[in-house]
């Protein structure tokens, strides 16, 4: 009977057991590893939502109120870094009546603000006056008949369009910037006046101007006081 055959039963039991310790030591410097980076990558995520929330908090909002001609008036958060046109793209743009001649488009906004954005007519009633452009400030700023202080209106030492009724604009000779000092005529228009006059000659009355594509009747009531040829 030879050794092995006579304490196989020994053998055994201690391989297992080596089996064992070797199996354990080995799980247990696994888990040694894996701890750490599993630890690592914890704290990456952790500081990358740290850093995402201080990004977001910097960043600092206001509340405005814009009311008028837009197509949706309300209350609305903005970045501080936003502007008036920034305010009334996000209450959904202009309405076809929207007069901007009298408020500062690029004005910043401040928290609290209220912007108010005149209809054509509101506008051309505040400049029925013989102090237009002082009327306009007082009228724009006072808020019309919505009884509030406009915080979006040009303020008096800033260029304000001149006045369209003080000077009568030829039709004939005035350059694209001129032009577009008449309520409803912007730069589109304008250069469109100018190619009509250069393509057909010299506008004869101030009505041919309604020939041009893009000025109706309705256009042409609005500046025909502040027009000749």
């Amino acid at each position: 009977m030879t050794f092995t055959y006579r304490y196989r039963k020994q053998i055994m039991i201690a391989l297992s057991i080596l089996l064992l310790l070797g199996g354990g030591g080995i799980f247990l410097f696994t888990m040694t590893r894996a701890q750490p980076v599993e630890a690592k990558k914890v704290l990456k995520v952790a500081k990358k939502k740290e850093k995402e929330e201080r990004v977001v908090t910097d960043i600092t909002t206001y509340k405005i109120d814009i009311k008028g001609e837009v197509i949706k008036p309300g209350i609305y958060t903005l970045s501080s870094e936003s502007r008036v046109m920034d305010a009334i793209t996000k209450a959904g743009g202009l309405t076809e009546n929207a007069d901007t001649s009298v408020i500062n488009l690029s004005k910043k906004i401040t928290d609290e603000m209220v912007i108010i954005v005149y209809s054509y007519e509101e506008v051309k009633d505040f400049k029925k006056t013989q102090e237009e452009e002082k009327q306009v400030q007082e009228q724009c700023q006072n808020g019309g008949s919505y009884e509030l202080q406009n915080d979006a209106c040009i303020q008096p030492d800033s260029s304000m369009p001149e006045s369209s009724s003080n000077k009568m604009i030829s039709i004939n000779t005035a350059n694209q910037e001129e032009l577009m000092t008449l309520p409803g005529i912007g730069e589109a228009k304008a250069i469109s006046i100018i190619r009509y006059r250069e393509e057909n000659g010299a506008y004869q009355k101030i009505e041919d101007i309604m020939n041009v594509s893009g000025i109706g009747e309705s256009l042409f009531a609005k500046i025909k006081e502040n027009i000749t040829t």
